[in-house]
């Protein structure tokens, strides 16, 4: 058989679990989209629009808007001929559409809530994380500084070197002390023999 019948050819699995193995599913690639029945919408944008109306549910633009048309339905259900009424003077139907507001306003409200704070808790996790970190920063500065001055006190300063030197300088000015002996005996000149009792 020839090397490009071998390629062309298709390779029937072999092995005890061979034929239960179905030819479709493999791990490697995604699968096949699967059919919904009911209608998919994305939760972020679901999210951003209550937020977006729950803004407007909490301004004073709302309140002078409903208002408006709150006085508008009852004037126009007041005085308006009775032929063109159509919510006579309980305003049922008033009543009726406010609950519908007030039912849809609620869980909006609520949902804009949730997602604050879902927000806040995140950003409370990176404020902790960046404590923790602006803390572990300051102790090993600490640490870091503490180790120069301890390694500062075992360096002579300037102003000691200097004392030290004028010291020296001092002693190398007087070589004798007051009792008479010579503060570097190497130094002391030679004196002839017989002499000593002379310079007593």
């Amino acid at each position: 058989m020839t090397p490009e019948r071998e390629s062309t050819r298709e390779r029937s699995p072999a092995g005890a679990t061979a034929a239960a193995r179905p030819r479709t599913t493999r791990l490697d690639q995604p699968g096949p989209r699967r059919r919904r029945i009911l209608p998919e919408w994305d939760p972020e944008a679901f999210g951003r629009l209550s937020e977006k109306i729950a803004r407007f549910l909490g301004t004073g633009r709302f309140i002078v808007w409903m208002t408006v048309v709150i006085v508008l339905w009852v004037l126009w259900n007041v005085a308006a001929p009775p032929f063109l009424r159509f919510d006579q003077y309980p305003f049922i139907f008033l009543t009726l559409m406010l609950s519908l507001q007030a039912s849809y306003a609620a869980p909006l409200i609520l949902l804009a809530q949730n997602r604050q704070d879902d927000r806040d808790r995140v950003n409370l996790e990176q404020d902790r994380k960046q404590n923790e970190r602006s803390i572990a920063d300051t102790e090993y500065l600490t640490r870091e500084i503490a180790a120069l001055r301890m390694g500062l006190g075992e360096v002579p300063t300037r102003d000691w070197i200097r004392s030290e030197l004028q010291d020296l300088v001092r002693d190398l000015d007087t070589p004798r002390r007051r009792d008479g002996q010579f503060v570097f005996p190497a130094e002391r000149p030679e004196r002839p023999p017989g002499r000593d009792a002379d310079d007593r």
